[in-house]
């Protein structure tokens, strides 16, 4: 952040300049500390499972994990019951869902009061495991969204997309050739205009592979949405200016995650080594392709099935937000 405009005023007296200039003067200076530099790159905090040979286990496991993150959780527990109620006011779709609860947890994530809460603490769960599991109270959101996008990505068989994300209020440092994750669940529109409403200070085109298209279980359908998981890796290809914009390309080039089942990893060791337990770790491991509680499992771009924080914490983190609303 340059610290020039506050220093010239203070050498600026207020009895030689109308006082028009000098409000004019102070309103530029909000303007250059409300804007943020960020430097893009591999979100390493945030918490990015992909649930890779879990997902039954997993799914098995989400009526007493619910309980307990609505009793932790007061917001998931009170916008998920309004989910539910809009989903079902919109017919109750679930193609080509695998359950209601996927496209109840998409229209629960398009709410105005719950995304931003939710991909800030994604942003950090990933710290360690212990923090994860005892203080990020999503968990059940983060499975069902990530279960949901690696559905709906099968069923419309898209291979990638060109999509637009536009940011205020901050901008965003990358460098051609640096490997990146955005490290949350990031909305982006097809549209480019869409997506130049809701900020300008930053403007991201995104080849992505694993993005996908959400608009028939969202609750701004208009917004021609795609939802891009934590653990998609990116290329920079491209950084560039243009009046007073920083614009910014990135390429798929395949996923990044340090966890995996991590829920039932930690579940199953605490089982007091039960034979019966062993085999089901087993079974987690070696569907999963991952040794170590955080073992780093990497794909490439070409045809995988499988999806790949921001350190900072806050409501609206880095990304600011969606611009007021949840605009892209």
């Amino acid at each position: 952040m340059e610290g020039t405009c506050p220093t010239l005023l203070l050498l600026v007296s207020p009895h030689h300049v109308p006082l028009a200039h000098t409000l004019a003067l102070l309103a530029m200076t909000v303007v250059t500390v409300a804007i943020k530099v960020v430097p893009l790159d591999m979100a390493c905090n945030s918490f990015d499972d992909q649930y890779r040979g879990c997902g039954p286990n997993m799914t098995a496991a989400l009526p007493d994990l619910n309980c307990s993150e609505f009793q932790n959780n007061p917001l998931f527990a009170r916008v998920w019951p309004e989910a539910v109620a809009k989903w079902q006011s919109q017919g109750s779709r679930v193609s080509p869902l695998s359950s209601p609860d996927q496209a109840i947890a998409l229209m629960a994530y398009t709410r105005n009061d719950l995304y931003q809460q939710f991909n800030a603490a994604v942003r950090v769960a990933g710290r360690s495991a212990q923090e994860y599991r005892k203080n990020f109270h999503f968990k059940t959101l983060h499975f069902l969204l990530t279960q949901a996008l690696g559905t709906l990505r099968h069923a419309q068989n898209v291979q990638c997309r060109r999509v637009f994300r536009g940011v205020r209020d901050v901008k965003f440092k990358a460098q051609p050739g640096q490997r990146v994750r955005f490290g949350q669940f990031i909305s982006t529109s097809l549209s480019k205009k869409t997506a130049e409403r809701f900020g300008r200070d930053t403007i991201f085109q995104v080849h992505t592979c694993h993005g996908v298209d959400i608009q028939q279980f969202s609750n701004y359908p208009n917004e021609e949405e795609v939802l891009i998981p934590p653990f998609e890796t990116f290329e920079v290809t491209l950084v560039s200016r243009d009046r007073g914009r920083t614009l910014i390309q990135l390429h798929s080039n395949g996923t990044f995650s340090k966890y995996n089942c991590e829920w039932l990893r930690r579940k199953i060791e605490g089982s007091e080594g039960s034979m019966g337990g062993m085999r089901e770790l087993r079974r987690v491991r070696e569907g999963s392709g991952v040794t170590g509680v955080q073992g780093g499992h990497e794909e490439g771009s070409g045809g995988t099935d499988d999806f790949g924080g921001w350190g900072s914490g806050g409501s609206g983190g880095p990304w600011g937000e969606r611009g007021g609303r949840r605009g892209p």
